[in-house]
């Protein structure tokens, strides 16, 4: 009598030598699709119907004119924060901060329009830029500061950050920065000079939308073209390795939080000094956390995250308008996001790596 031994095999997880174009892009169809499926799916239980919500969230993103120009103001945000995340991510330098920098850069640039609010548009509006520039890279460079001295874990720090952020941001708009005459927690009136520049008549597209645009081409460049691009790269490979080769990877560390920062504190100025006029503790509807989900889903790469987060804002845009066409509460935008996140997510994994099924012996 044979004696039946029962073979189990073990999974094994291999990286694609090569990946193909038509791979790539029927993995993003098949996650399009998908995406579509579920978020049908979720109207259809909020008690919408399907194709009228699908209709009205395509004609507040990008139906008219009128929506496109919005939707790329939404977007101009989610460019810098996504940039910042690309270039720490690439050294793979956690920072989750991008929300409390961006916050910063708004807090820093309100304090230098405070002081300077005497000067003309043409000296006043570079002032505020710059200390944007700077109160986001000092929010980026203490985290990387305290990894380095300490060794503490920078995801806890910048996560830490950005409630302290809000705290303090709070105090000022209930204290020493408060509207006199209103009652919720929120700044006076910016000063119509200190606005920054529209581009386009009865819009919002404002001079911040430029700026991210001349952003994500430099750091492509800087990225691609550099010796410190290089060192950021050979860090996010192998930090290890990196520092064997020479590259101080603490000074590195540093450069790259200093510009991530700068990155989330011009998008904090440019929504305060283009889009609401007033300091207040709304001017960002989660743009730093959402400028992640972004950079993932552009493959860390600066130019892709352009359209990416034009895709994403016209994704915010489109919600308000299918909130008040249909029952469904624009907070589905939220789940919305989440969605596409897991499934290009997952299509990107499934277009880079393969499953073989091992048998033991």
């Amino acid at each position: 009598m044979k004696s039946i031994e029962n073979k189990k095999a073990r999974i094994k997880v291999e990286k694609r030598e090569h990946v193909s174009l038509i791979t790539q892009i029927g993995a993003l169809i098949g996650a399009v699709l998908l995406s579509i499926i579920v978020t049908g799916l979720l109207m259809y239980i909020g008690g919408a119907d399907i194709k009228a919500g699908f209709i009205a969230l395509f004609e507040g993103a990008f139906g008219s004119w009128r929506a496109i120009v919005e939707s790329l103001v939404k977007a101009t945000p989610l460019i810098l924060t996504g940039l910042a995340t690309v270039i720490a991510f690439r050294a793979r330098i956690w920072n989750i901060g991008q929300e409390g920098q961006l916050y910063i850069g708004a807090i820093t640039a309100y304090w230098a329009y405070l002081q300077f609010n005497s000067l003309s548009p043409i000296i006043l509006i570079p002032i505020i830029i710059l200390f944007a520039l700077i109160g986001g890279a000092l929010c980026g460079l203490l985290p990387a500061v305290i990894k380095a001295k300490f060794g503490v874990d920078e995801i806890i720090i910048t996560i830490m950050l950005n409630y302290i952020v809000l705290y303090f941001l709070s105090w000022l708009l209930s204290g020493p920065w408060k509207d006199p005459n209103h009652y919720y927690e929120q700044s006076p009136i910016i000063l119509e000079k200190a606005q920054f520049p529209i581009f386009i008549a009865h819009s919002r597209l404002h001079l911040g939308f430029f700026l991210a645009i001349v952003a994500a081409i430099l750091i492509y460049l800087l990225l691609s073209k550099t010796s410190l691009g290089y060192e950021i790269k050979a860090m996010g490979i192998n930090p290890t390795a990196a520092r064997f080769q020479g590259i101080n990877v603490v000074k590195t560390m540093i450069i790259v939080m200093l510009i991530s920062g700068a990155l989330s504190g011009l998008a904090g100025t440019g929504e305060l000094f283009g889009v609401v006029y007033r300091l207040k503790s709304t001017i960002s509807l989660g743009y730093g956390y959402t400028g992640i989900i972004i950079a993932m889903l552009a493959g860390l790469e600066p130019l892709v995250v352009v359209p990416v987060a034009i895709l994403f804002g016209g994704l915010i845009n489109g919600s308000f308008y299918l909130q008040t066409t249909t029952n469904v509460p624009a907070s589905i935008v939220y789940v919305i996001q989440a969605i596409v996140l897991l499934f290009f997510l997952a299509a990107r994994a499934i277009s880079l790596y393969k499953i073989r099924f091992i048998k033991n012996d």
